[in-house]
């Protein structure tokens, strides 16, 4: 496994909080953790021996780091690790990987507040491939095989596909009942086929509940739960009052960006959704920067890509194109938001260009290879 981009972070801050790391399920969470300390001692909660040594309490704390897994899946593990950790002096390097969302813990009143710092581990993305690959090498394996990283070193079509379906099947059938009682898989499977023809597109959860025959409340939750697992994610059209924004049609793009049925075009899209996202999650964690991932459209259906939101401050637009390097008008549309970076990314072409309003042209995989947002 190839050094994670997060790993130094990581590694100061376990000598200061428990670190909370979650991510997509085989993304390389617990990889990366057993690749911080030569000497640890690890516990799986889904593993019936390791949950008595839970109870017990009764691991090596003669190693350096004790990594929890799925810790999430145990009866009031909050309470439980606060005292593991107020009760124990010093109290122990800990690291707790789960393959569901655990940044809702900040939305309540929790017992571990002040005791940790949370990471988002993502698949591959080219500038974190370019350590060992060059930009269009990583953008090929992303379009084909996704990011995660065993199809992702692997490199091979057939592979990807059987590993696609084993991975899909276990988030279903295994992640998804852990999280929520859910009867209707196939249901759900077909909600997933449905969301990768759709990529890039509007969503309307009453189309979505015609399609399915079912109620568009059912379906908000089904694709909610997606989102805690890690399949997918939304992106909001942009609007000042951001509640009004949450009501509005979204987007949804995959984490496994191999997943993606359309264009190329598109599937370039995922990509860079998918590259965007991640660093702004890097910014949170590492900088406790406030930000967010939108579209935005007008009442003319005039549409921007990608708007990015960097404390409460609009920092980029961006329009992706496959090959057309001709400077799309949209940011004419909406040069109303004055002196930002206005970044039309594009797969395929000659050279890269500017203009004098700023606009910029870039080829997609060279500027994704070096893609840093400062807060």
């Amino acid at each position: 496994m190839k050094t994670r981009s997060i790993a130094d972070s990581i590694k100061k801050d376990l000598t200061r909080k428990i670190v909370l790391v979650s991510g997509p399920r085989q993304s390389g969470k617990t990889t990366l953790a057993r690749m911080l300390k030569d000497r640890f001692d690890y516990l799986n909660f889904d593993l019936a021996e390791h949950r008595l040594l839970l109870k017990e309490k009764s691991w090596d704390r003669k190693k350096d780091l004790i990594i929890f897994d799925e810790l999430h899946k145990m009866d009031d593990w909050k309470s439980w690790l606060k005292g593991v950790y107020d009760v124990e002096a010093p109290p122990p390097q800990m690291i707790i990987t789960c393959s569901a969302r655990l940044d809702t813990i900040r939305k309540v009143g929790d017992s571990l507040a002040g005791r940790y710092f949370l990471y988002r581990l993502h698949p591959f993305d080219i500038k974190e491939a370019c350590s060992f690959l060059t930009p269009d090498e990583s953008l090929d394996r992303l379009l084909r095989v996704g990011g995660y990283p065993e199809p992702f070193l692997e490199n091979d079509d057939r592979f990807y596909k059987r590993w696609k379906k084993t991975h899909l099947d276990i988030i279903l059938r295994q992640d998804l009942i852990d999280l929520e009682s859910v009867r209707d898989i196939k249901s759900i499977e077909t909600l997933i086929e449905l969301l990768r023809h759709r990529v890039g597109s509007l969503i309307s959860y009453a189309s979505l509940a015609r399609d399915l025959n079912r109620d568009a409340k059912t379906i908000k939750r089904w694709l909610l739960l997606l989102e805690n697992l890690f399949v997918i994610f939304p992106v909001y059209p942009w609007n000042k009052n951001i509640a009004r924004a949450i009501l509005k049609m979204p987007k949804y793009y995959f984490f496994d960006t191999g997943q993606v049925i359309g264009d190329p075009g598109v599937k370039l899209e995922n990509v860079v959704a998918g590259a965007i996202l991640k660093e702004l999650n890097r910014l949170e964690d590492e900088e406790g920067a406030e930000t967010t991932l939108h579209y935005i459209r007008n009442k003319e259906g005039k549409e921007i890509d990608f708007a990015i939101k960097i404390n409460n401050n609009l920092s980029h637009l961006i329009e992706v194109k496959n090959s057309d390097d001709t400077l799309s008008k949209q940011f004419k549309t909406f040069d109303v938001f004055g002196n930002i970076n206005k970044i039309q990314l594009v797969k395929t072409i000659k050279r890269e260009k500017t203009f004098p309003g700023g606009e910029e042209i870039r080829k997609a995989a060279d500027y994704l290879a070096n893609f840093q947002i400062e807060s």
